[in-house]
């Protein structure tokens, strides 16, 4: 019998929630009437996260646990899903219960409607922090609109994709991936639900301020090309304020009144090494993620158990190859 439905769950060090998640979502998938897979995507937990989940899949074979060789992140943990997903549609969501489960049905009927991509957005950010919520709104307002010309502001990884939307992202074979650009990158119709997000059932979060710095930073550079326009931006601004200078410095030159060049000049010199060093700067993060880029590692790598050795393809994904 073919699987209809596909729900991803990446997860790391979740073992105080994971049976409480898998349960409410094998739930509302049920409610559904569509046969499914619960597909626990493992991302180098160092707690025992895997092996409940191990437990959980001998009493329900509808449960699939993949467990990836180490910490990939979870950008990667979510391509590992769409890559093993079985589903015509494949719903992600995260594995603290701060997404919904009792969304799904509504998601999936949008989905039977025609809708190609159901996102759910949220409408209320719950009990995030002062400064969680400024990164956010910050990183929002730096990515700009997404290609399809909806804003970034309000979006999660919250999703069900219809399976020709799943092919599509699987072509995009960049490394470093920025699941919500890429989905409104690859277009198709959209249906959007709002939702509250909700305090986490268990445990704690894994992202720090530093961590949600990082994200961000290499999603900004994965996905846009603002700060070199910003370094070009700037340079001509620098030209044309350069431009002005000369000519009020020549026209104080003529009136005999110019003022004393040393000041002037250590200030010229400050502001154009401050600038080259800042765009010098920008363009080497740059060229990193291209370093990152060409090497074409592997996005994942997963271990495999037992009898599956024989018959798995290869415990390794690779990106399309050129």
């Amino acid at each position: 019998m073919s699987i209809q439905l596909s729900a991803l769950l990446p997860m790391y060090n979740e073992e105080a929630v994971v049976e409480d998640t898998v349960r409410a979502v094998c739930a509302q998938l049920s409610c559904t009437g569509e046969s499914f897979e619960v597909l626990c995507i493992d991302d180098g937990s160092r707690d025992e996260t895997a092996r409940r989940v191990e437990l959980l899949a001998k009493t329900d074979e509808r449960i699939v646990l993949l467990e990836l060789s180490r910490n990939f992140g979870k950008e990667a943990a979510m391509a590992a899903g769409l890559d093993h997903a079985r589903g015509q549609a494949v719903i992600l969501l995260d594995a603290d219960l701060q997404h919904p489960p009792e969304l799904i049905p509504e998601m999936v009927q949008a989905w039977k409607n025609g809708a190609e991509v159901v996102n759910a957005v949220k409408a209320s950010r719950g009990s995030e922090s002062i400064g969680y919520r400024f990164m956010a709104g910050l990183f929002n307002r730096f990515m700009g609109e997404a290609p399809d010309g909806r804003s970034f502001a309000g979006a999660s990884d919250f999703k069900l994709l219809d399976r020709q939307v799943v092919e599509a992202l699987k072509q995009c074979s960049e490394r470093h991936r920025f699941f919500r650009g890429l989905v409104a990158w690859v277009g198709f119709r959209t249906h959007e639900i709002p939702f509250d997000v909700r305090t986490r059932a268990a445990g704690q979060s894994k992202w720090s301020r530093s961590s949600l710095l990082r994200y961000s930073l290499r999603n900004l550079l994965s996905f846009s090309a603002w700060p070199l326009r910003l370094i070009a931006a700037v340079g001509f601004s620098t030209l044309v304020f350069a431009a002005l200078l000369a000519m009020w410095t020549l026209y104080r030159y003529l009136r005999g009144d110019s003022l004393a060049g040393f000041p002037t000049v250590i200030l010229l010199q400050l502001i154009f090494g401050g600038l080259l060093l800042t765009s010098l700067g920008v363009m080497s993060l740059y060229l990193a993620e291209m370093f990152e880029e060409i090497k074409r590692r592997p996005i994942y790598l997963y271990r495999v158990h037992g009898s599956r050795k024989s018959t798995d393809r290869g415990s390794v994904s690779t990106a399309p190859k050129d």
